[in-house]
Parts: structure tokens; C-alpha cells; sequence
């Protein structure tokens, strides 16, 4: 193959350049030695045998292109401006006619295209449309209707015991629950952690036989504060180990604010909302003392609430304001006393008739905006306070029992709504959770929870769930699988732990003589018999059984009476009689 190519190449150049000088060559046409070429080509690929070689590259005459497109931009330049010329009016347009405008009344009439087939509702943008549309008018529903925030479509019962649950208590990040009661016990419960087995996963009694009064967690949710029927409160981790116990102060003192601690029963306490480490405590012995948490020698501040002719009274129940300012006491003569959370002498606000005297304010809460104070009071009331004006009450609601010092209330989460609960004689009917618009302080809506008092209530505000504490033992969860958000619904959804089974270990029983010759006495034999075939002396045999016939048993029983004691004296008597004469001194003893 290479021969004949070069063979070809050789031919080629020799038939192009054969009788033709280089001036001849310089003066040729180029169209005309382009054509000679592709002549010698053709001829050279014919003696070769060579059909082509390849395809040829197109080529363009561009003059004739430019000139093409010049003369057909001027036809139709002549021709638009033509037709705007013989043209009439102003208002012909020009191309094709513009559709019509769908003005929506005769959309039905002037369908275009075969029938849309039966069942045909719209196209899924304009279906997802109308669905954004309904939602945005279900939101603006429950802005308009606080009732439709209620989350009481669903309930879950954890068992606490038999006693009053009077104290509840949930961590800000809703995670767990603590229960405490009158049985002296506190159980924590996790959500996450816990199957639809409801168990709780801890239960302590950090102050042995007191009953629970308060629990609540920090604002971190690090540690708990636990109040009792005791005078020191204690601070527990959150798995219920102690951290802090305040100290007990003396009673003998006069003045209770050169004491470092309560001296009396405790009735309640709080956290204060802003500083993770400072809490406050009240007790019967008419003192509101705050604490430290890093220091557990003495009390912080001490307030003393005092009544009109400037005796001690009692404070109940107390709170910090939102925003941690101020500090609420309700006394047992029913008045309201607030000071300043930095100023401990005198009120900053108090009304002397709150509720009846003698009946114990039970709960004192601010609303979220920090404008509301509402109290519950133990003359079945429930009562709004505007702490700008603090002679007399917003709103007042009444009829609503309790039987309970630490029944309280609290509001929604929006701010919009009040809740409580009732109490209830054994078998005379249901406790009740009892919501109030804050506005109007209408009853607008009631849960019926159990045949028990209602005592303790909780809405969580970031849950969005309600938890309720009743006095025959029962921790009620109640919430909404679209309102509300983990907690409880954390919980439900798992099935329950297969039980394990008990392991038996086999264990060999001991027989001893006794249980022989009682089997053989049952048997009919006589002691004779029973001890010449088991080699038992035959006044032993005769022991056992009759104490068997007598006791139906041959246990040791115990002694009756107390046994006598010898005094030291004796004891020394006796050990020097015994050196002396080991005869006599064996026979006394």
C-alpha cells in the first residue's frame, strides 16, 4: 500500500509542474488552476484505481448570501410600511387576532376542546390552593376561638398511688414529669424512656414521712425544688439525687429574720424566673425567704407579711412576678401582700380583703404578659387582679369547691384563658378542670377528669398539653396528636417490653430430724418405733411430737415475757465467785 501511495504522489507532482515556468505559475488564475487540479486529481484517482478521497468541505459564496438577504429585509420593510399606510383606524392591530378575555361568568359556556370527563374537580395546583386557602381560615378560626386550642381530644393516666397527688411538676423542654403525693413519695417520669406500660422509671421520698407540699423544676431544668410538710426545703438533681438542703433556723429567737432558716411547716415555693439559682420558700412561721442555691448556710432576704394592725399572718402560698421584680405572698387572714424583690420592709402593693379571712389563698400566678394576677382562694373563688389597681378585683368567679391548701390555676399559653379545678366529696360526683376567658371570665368550657378532687393543673406552653394531678392517686396527661407537640404522644406509640421470665432455681429442701419423726408420727408410729428405726434417743422423739400435739409446730417459739437481766454489779459479784469456788460459781449460773 505504501508503494502504490507513493507512486501516486510522484505522478501527481510531476504532471502539475511539467511545462510550466514559475513566472507562468505566478501569473495563473487560481479558478482555473483549482479546476486543472481537480481534473489531475480525477484523472490520477482513475489510473490509481480510487473511487474519491473523502468528502469535500462545503463552500459558501457569501457575497451571494448578503446580497439574498438584503433584497428579501427590503421586500418586507416595503411591505409592513404599506399596510400601516392603507390601514384606517388606529385601533387594527397587526398579526394574529388576540384572544378573548375569560371574563369567569361564561367560563362554563365557551369551554373549548372535548368534554372533561366525569368527576373532574379542578386541576392539583388549584385543589392545593384551596387548601392553603381553608387552612389559613382554620388558623384565623383558632386566633378567633381560644377553645379550639384545648388539647383534650386524648388522655393518658400514670398511677402516682393510692394518696392525693398534690404537687406536679415538668421541665421547660417538657422531657419529664415529677409527681408528688401524700404518701410521701416522689416518682419521675420520662416520656421519651417510657412504653404505653405507663411505669415510672424512679420513685424516692427525699423527706422521709412528710407529705409533698411543691414541686417545680429550675429555669434550666438542671435541679428540682422540693417543699414538704417539713421546715427545710431541698434541691434535687434531675434524677432525684440531693444537691442542697436549707438550714433550720431557732425557734426560740423573736425575731424570725435573725434566724438563718424556717422554723415551722413549709406551704409552698417557687424559682425565680429569671436567676437559675435563687428559689423562695414561705412558711407558718410568718416568713417569705428567698435562697441561694451556692450557698446553703442562710437565707438570702426575708419578708415578712404583716396584717393591718401589724401582727404576723401566715403567707400560704407564693410566686415571683414574669419578670422576676416582684414578690407575691396570700396570707391566711386572705389578703394579698407584694414587695419589691430588692426591698423587704414594706409592700410595694397589698389589698387587706383579697378573700375572706380564715380561708387560705391557695395559688397566686401572673399571666404571661405580667399585667394579670390571678388568685385562688380557699372561699371557692377564683379572682383577677390588675396590680396597677389593686383596691379591687377585675373579675371574680365563684362556686368553685376546693378541699385542697395547694389547689391552684394557671394560664393558657396564649395568654387567653384561665384554668382550675374543683374538688369533690367521696362519691358526690366528678372533679372537674374548669377553663375561664380571661377577658369576659366566662365559664366557657369543662373536663370532667375523675370521681376524685381535682388538685393540682398544668399547661405546658410549649407542649401544648395539660397535666392534672387528682386526689385519688392519678397524674392525668390530656393533649392533641395535631395541637400538641411530643410528651405524652412520645410514649403512647410504643408498644409494651415483653415481661421477662422469672428464672426458678432449683433449690435441694432440707429435711431435718424433726420433719422425720413428725412424718412418721403422722404415720401412725409410736415413739418406740420411730426412735429405734432412726436412731434417735427415745425422750428427744418424745419432745418433738409433744410439741408438735401442743403447737402444731417445731419452730422455736418466742419467750414470753421479758427475760431478766443482771446488773453490772451482779455481773462483778458473780466473776469474783467464780475465781474463787468454780463449783459454786457454775451451779448460779
Amino acid at each position: 500500500m505504501a508503494t502504490r501511495w507513493q507512486s501516486f504522489m510522484r505522478l501527481k507532482y510531476r504532471s502539475s509542474f511539467r511545462g510550466h515556468s514559475l513566472s507562468n505559475f505566478q501569473n495563473m488564475d487560481p479558478n482555473k488552476t483549482g479546476h486543472a487540479s481537480d481534473q489531475s486529481d480525477g484523472d490520477m484517482a482513475s489510473v490509481m484505481g480510487f473511487s474519491g478521497f473523502g468528502k469535500k468541505a462545503r463552500t459558501f459564496d457569501l457575497d451571494a448570501i448578503f446580497e439574498q438577504t438584503r433584497r428579501t429585509a427590503i421586500e418586507r420593510s416595503q411591505q409592513v410600511l404599506g399596510d400601516s399606510s392603507s390601514s384606517d383606524s388606529d385601533s387594527e392591530l397587526i398579526g394574529p387576532p388576540v384572544p378573548k378575555q375569560s371574563t369567569g361568568l361564561d367560563e362554563d359556556d365557551d369551554l373549548v376542546g372535548p368534554p372533561l370527563p366525569p368527576g373532574y374537580r379542578g386541576s392539583t395546583a388549584d385543589v392545593e390552593e384551596d387548601d392553603d386557602d381553608e387552612d389559613v381560615q382554620d388558623d384565623d378560626d383558632d386566633v378567633s376561638n381560644p377553645l379550639k386550642k384545648i388539647p383534650d381530644t386524648h388522655e393518658i393516666t400514670l398511677q402516682h398511688g393510692c394518696k392525693s397527688v398534690s404537687a406536679l411538676a415538668l421541665d421547660p423542654s417538657g422531657a419529664r414529669l415529677v409527681t408528688g403525693g401524700y404518701d410521701f413519695d416522689v416518682r419521675f417520669w420520662d416520656f421519651a424512656g417510657m412504653d404505653a406500660a405507663l411505669n415510672a422509671f424512679r420513685t424516692i421520698q427525699p423527706c422521709e414521712c412528710h407529705q409533698i407540699r411543691s414541686l417545680q423544676y429550675s429555669i434550666t431544668g438542671d435541679v428540682i425544688l422540693v417543699v414538704s410538710g417539713n421546715a427545710q426545703a431541698k434541691v434535687l438533681d434531675r434524677d432525684g439525687f440531693p444537691v442542697m438542703e436549707c438550714p433550720k433556723g431557732d425557734q426560740y429567737i423573736v425575731d424570725m429574720a435573725n434566724t438563718k432558716g424556717h422554723t415551722a411547716m413549709l406551704n409552698s415555693g417557687c424559682w425565680h424566673p429569671k436567676i437559675k439559682d435563687e428559689f423562695m420558700t414561705c412558711s407558718n412561721d410568718g416568713t417569705v425567704r428567698t435562697w441561694d442555691l451556692s450557698s446553703d448556710k442562710k437565707h438570702k432576704m426575708c419578708f415578712k407579711p404583716r396584717s393591718l394592725q401589724g401582727k404576723k399572718v401566715t403567707p400560704t402560698c407564693c410566686t415571683y412576678s414574669r419578670d422576676g421584680k416582684l414578690v407575691a405572698a396570700g396570707c391566711q387572714d386572705g389578703s394579698i401582700q407584694i414587695w419589691d424583690r430588692n426591698l423587704s420592709v414594706h409592700t410595694k402593693f397589698h389589698c387587706r380583703q383579697a378573700h375572706d379571712p380564715g380561708t387560705d389563698p391557695s395559688c397566686l400566678t401572673f399571666s404571661y404578659d405580667g399585667k394579670v394576677l390571678a388568685s385562688r382562694g380557699g372561699d371557692d373563688t377564683l379572682k383577677t387582679w390588675d396590680i396597677r389597681n389593686f383596691k379591687k378585683p377585675l373579675n371574680v368567679a365563684t362556686g368553685l369547691s376546693t378541699f385542697f391548701p395547694m389547689t391552684d390555676c394557671c394560664f393558657s399559653p396564649d395568654d387567653k384563658l384561665l384554668v382550675t379545678g374543683t374538688s369533690v366529696k367521696k362519691d358526690q360526683g366528678n372533679g372537674k378542670l374548669v377553663f375561664f376567658d380571661r377577658a369576659t371570665f366566662q365559664k366557657v368550657y369543662e373536663i370532667e377528669v375523675t370521681n376524685a378532687s381535682v388538685v393540682r393543673c398544668l399547661w405546658h406552653p410549649k407542649l401544648n398539653q395539660i397535666m392534672v394531678g387528682t386526689g385519688n392517686g392519678l397524674a392525668k396527661v390530656y393533649y392533641d396528636p395535631v395541637k400538641s407537640h411530643r410528651g405524652a404522644m412520645l410514649c403512647v406509640v410504643k408498644s409494651k417490653r415483653k415481661e421477662r421470665q422469672a428464672e426458678t432455681l432449683t433449690q435441694d429442701y432440707i429435711i431435718t430430724r424433726k420433719d422425720l419423726i413428725i412424718e412418721r408420727y403422722q404415720s401412725g408410729e409410736g415413739d418406740k418405733i420411730i426412735s429405734k428405726a432412726l436412731d434417735i434417743p427415745w425422750n428427744t422423739v418424745k419432745t418433738v411430737t409433744t410439741k408438735w400435739r401442743k403447737y402444731d409446730t417445731t419452730e422455736t417459739l418466742p419467750r414470753t415475757g421479758r427475760p431478766s437481766k443482771i446488773d453490772e454489779k451482779t455481773r462483778r459479784k458473780l466473776v469474783r465467785e467464780a475465781s474463787k469456788r468454780h463449783t459454786y460459781a457454775t451451779r448460779l449460773l
